[in-house]
């Protein structure tokens, strides 16, 4: 509200006075004018007075002037204030374009953003199931790793044992050659013994005849049985070999399952990521654009500002309310 020590008849004569000398009036200049008074209370009065202008534009100055200054001032002025007008037209049509499209653009850029806000909840639901499925992928490898392990493990106790067996074949194989050995020296001595008693006792009687046979027969059915058990001993280990095999090679057929579905689970993994590398730059791009569109409007919201400024600081011709 304006002070009391300047009225506004104070501030509209010291206008007049200006006007009269030819300069534009300003709330500076006013108070020279007056000297004294506030530039609050000055500011005010002027503001009224700009408006009370603005309802009289249409209507000449009332100033006693001879006839043909009058006539040539109205023409100036009608002239003036047609020129002010189109200018004004043009600028305000412009700055409402300009308006227009900011806004338009701002709409875009909102409607933007919150597609963008979508998009990132969406993706920020999709990297949480990502990071569970992730979780979930790396309790999955964790188990393979130690099915892996113990696979692994199994393998190199069964190779331990197709080891031994090879060895205890090899031992067996040792001392079934060691015992033919044995058998057909023993056999031959026997023998020996066999045709020197008999070329000794000749002879004698049939009861020491039955008596080599029975040695003989004796020996054959020791041989017999030695070699029963030998084969015997030899089946059953074939039959563990066959076994330790089989496990062997089940173990194997489980390794490469494991090892196939471990490089699945990093396939699927790496899927993930690359998605979501994808989304996270694509909603930067998103966010650099809103920026952009946000200077944009602000730079023309600048540019309006200005322009009304300058509509407003721009001088007119003089005249007396």
């Amino acid at each position: 509200m304006a002070r009391s020590g300047v009225q506004y008849d104070d501030v509209r004569r010291a206008i007049d006075r200006l006007l009269q000398q030819g300069e534009a009036p300003s709330v500076q200049k006013i108070r020279e004018v007056l000297g004294t008074g506030s530039f609050t209370t000055i500011n005010e009065h002027f503001r009224e007075w700009r408006l009370q202008r603005e309802e009289n534009r249409d209507q000449p100055p009332l100033q006693a002037i001879p006839e043909p200054v009058e006539t040539l001032v109205q023409a100036l002025w009608q002239q003036a204030q047609e020129s002010a007008a189109e200018g004004l037209a043009h600028y305000r049509q412009e700055a409402d374009k300009r308006v227009e499209d900011a806004e338009s653009r701002s709409e875009q850029a909102r409607r933007d953003a919150e597609d963008a806000r979508q998009r990132e909840t969406v993706l920020g639901e999709q990297l949480r199931q990502a990071q569970e499925r992730l979780e979930e992928y790396s309790a999955r490898i964790a188990r393979l790793e130690a099915q892996c392990e113990s696979a692994s493990q199994r393998e190199s106790q069964h190779e331990r044992q197709i080891k031994q067996s090879e060895e205890q074949l090899q031992r067996l194989q040792a001392e079934n050659e060691r015992q033919g050995v044995e058998y057909q020296a023993t056999l031959s001595r026997k023998n020996e013994e066999f045709r020197a008693q008999l070329n000794q006792e000749e002879q004698r009687h049939e009861a020491a005849e039955a008596r080599l046979m029975t040695l003989l027969d004796n020996a054959r059915q020791e041989r017999q049985a030695a070699e029963k058990q030998l084969n015997q001993r030899l089946e059953i280990m074939e039959k563990r070999v066959g076994e330790v095999d089989h496990r062997l090679q089940q173990a194997r057929r489980e390794l490469s399952e494991a090892q196939a579905s471990q490089r699945e689970t990093e396939w699927k993994l790496q899927q993930a990521k690359d998605s979501l590398r994808e989304e996270t730059l694509r909603r930067e791009r998103l966010e650099e654009v809103v920026a952009e569109k946000d200077d944009t409007l602000a730079q023309v919201r600048e540019r309006l500002r200005d322009t009304e400024a300058r509509l407003a600081k721009a001088p007119l011709p003089p005249f007396v309310c």
